[in-house]
């Protein structure tokens, strides 16, 4: 049967996108277990320790050669020497690795061809994801298991003093050394609105009734709030908000909130929106919105759009999140009952949860208890 395998999946065509889309959640865990099973130990191990860290490494040459945009079409090496105006020794040892692993096509001797994966890298916002953490977050997770060891394993807990500042050497937040490097906010910004992009939304239908728990009986003003997006990046949310339910802002205001460089880069991309600077580590400024995103305040409600680890089957997107929050903020991906009790610790009380896929993020609509102390 093994034998045969090759031969059946070469004969496979390509799934029509209803199919793909639906059977996708159930296949790819199927495919990457079958790989799993006929894979020996000492190949997997050396494919971690070897074509992984060099392969991270290659996307990110080729990413700053503009390699991916210049293999939009089959191309020989030389062709691609003079597109990028990098060496020809080293053009074609990032080629010959980049089709070894997968990433593109060698179809001849020096010849390439792209594929759906560099396709999509050759996208602005795939390769601001790339760009991102391969700045941040890789080289601290490098780092990680020198931190834990140091610290006797415990459980990182401190933003101002964990494993981002012992990774970098840097007294610094993550927030204010991402200032310092220069590009850095507006590459975030990027990645986030494709990260937004690729993952269901809060407002498609069947995930989070909108207009039933959100627009019924909103009340309607020229100067009324209706919804503060707190660290709402470049506006992506909101300007969703205002295009799937135009009702939202004809008569009330949508704000959205962040930091100095994301509200500047808003205004210039979105200058519909009412966009105002904002540290949500302090008081919220605006009073008796209707509704807030992410973030508390004095408002009807709360809508906190973050990931939920299930007790059982947590999917890879998430527990990579898990651990990618530890080592940048020393913080986590929390379980339902976590969430719970934090919300509750503040006299807030859950009102319902949403969640349309378990590798994405959920929706925690949350209202004042009786001993709210916001």
């Amino acid at each position: 049967m093994l034998l045969a395998l090759p031969h059946y999946l070469r004969t496979l065509s390509p799934p029509q996108p209803p199919l793909e889309q639906a059977a996708r959640p159930t296949l790819i865990p199927q495919a990457r277990s079958l790989i799993a099973a006929l894979e020996p130990s000492d190949e997997t191990r050396t494919w971690l320790a070897w074509a992984e860290p060099t392969r991270r490494a290659v996307i990110q040459i080729a990413l700053e050669l503009n390699l991916f945009n210049v293999l939009s079409t089959p191309k020989t090496a030389n062709e691609t020497v003079l597109a990028t105006q990098a060496s020809q020794v080293l053009i074609q040892r990032v080629l010959r690795h980049l089709a070894a692993t997968a990433i593109i096509t060698e179809l001849a001797p020096s010849t390439y061809a792209p594929t759906s994966l560099s396709r999509a890298l050759a996208n602005p916002r795939s390769a601001a994801a790339l760009k991102f953490s391969n700045t941040l977050s890789n080289p601290v997770l490098t780092h990680l298991p020198g931190y834990l060891a140091q610290t006797n394993y415990r459980n990182p807990n401190n933003p101002v003093d964990g494993p981002f500042q012992y990774a970098l050497q840097t007294p610094e937040t993550p927030w204010n050394w991402a200032r310092s490097q220069p590009g850095l906010e507006e590459i975030f910004a990027l990645h986030m609105s494709g990260y937004h992009a690729q993952r269901p939304s809060w407002m498609d239908p069947g995930f989070y009734p909108v207009e039933e728990r959100l627009l019924k009986g909103c009340k309607q003003g020229g100067e009324q709030v209706f919804l503060v997006d707190v660290g709402g990046g470049i506006g992506h949310d909101v300007e969703e908000l205002m295009g799937k339910f135009p009702v939202v802002s004809k008569n009330t205001r949508l704000v959205l909130q962040d930091t100095p460089a994301m509200v500047a880069q808003a205004k210039r991309q979105r200058p519909q929106l009412e966009s105002q600077v904002h540290d949500f580590f302090r008081p919220q400024p605006i009073k008796g919105a209707a509704y807030t995103t992410c973030i508390p305040c004095c408002t009807t409600g709360i809508l906190i759009n973050q990931n939920i680890v299930p007790n059982t089957g947590a999917a890879w997107q998430i527990t990579s999140l898990d651990w990618t929050m530890m080592a940048t903020v020393a913080s986590a991906e929390r379980t339902e009952a976590q969430w719970r009790h934090l919300i509750e610790s503040v006299g807030l009380r859950v009102e319902g949860i949403w969640t349309k896929d378990p590798a994405c993020v959920s929706l925690i609509e949350v209202v004042r208890g009786e001993t709210s102390k916001l």
